[in-house]
């Protein structure tokens, strides 16, 4: 059971726009499912895209949770929001890429979406509240953009600022 190492901010890898996928095959598969056991193991993880761990490619992987409990893991190759709801909703988020961070970003309500599955099969799904918040906070580490890039200047400074004095501590107990 492979496990991924996931990058923090403010590594400049999340930075980048992922490209499409050209194949699902089954190294892109074993991949995604690399992806899956490194979101299991995280303590508060429900979705990660494929910049988090290092690989410039258009895949996200969504943890679904029901009672508290982890369900099924559900794969989005290439996906491509098709529509927005004018309707919005204000939620806390946070990030694996940006540990110990969270604040409230407007996203819309819904989404339209059209992905390929793990299986190679198209598929174009209408997803709601908190999946479809999800989604949108995914999608946007493929185009390069983190959930603190939502917040005003001052704020995301004040999230910046405590990544670095993170990584430094991090750093220097590596060193010890």
């Amino acid at each position: 059971m492979s496990r991924l190492s996931i990058i923090t901010a403010p590594d400049s890898r999340l930075t980048i726009k992922s490209a499409n996928v050209d194949q699902i095959d089954d190294k892109l598969r074993k991949f995604m499912t690399s992806m899956s056991n490194t979101l299991k193991f995280s303590s508060n993880g429900v979705g990660l895209a494929a910049p988090q761990v290092g690989i410039n490619k258009r895949v996200v992987i969504i943890n679904s949770f029901q009672d508290g409990e982890r369900g099924e893991t559900q794969f989005f190759v290439n996906p491509k929001i098709l529509h927005f709801s004018e309707e919005t909703v204000i939620s806390e988020e946070g990030c694996l890429s940006v540990p110990g961070y969270c604040a409230e970003v407007q996203r819309a309500k819904s989404i339209r979406l059209s992905y390929l599955d793990y299986d190679n099969n198209q598929q174009e799904t209408f997803f709601t509240g908190f999946f479809s918040i999800c989604l949108q906070h995914e999608i946007n580490h493929l185009d390069g953009i983190l959930f603190i890039d939502h917040l005003s200047s001052t704020k995301k400074n004040i999230a910046v600022r405590k990544l670095k004095k993170l990584k430094k501590l991090s750093n220097a107990a590596n060193i010890i």
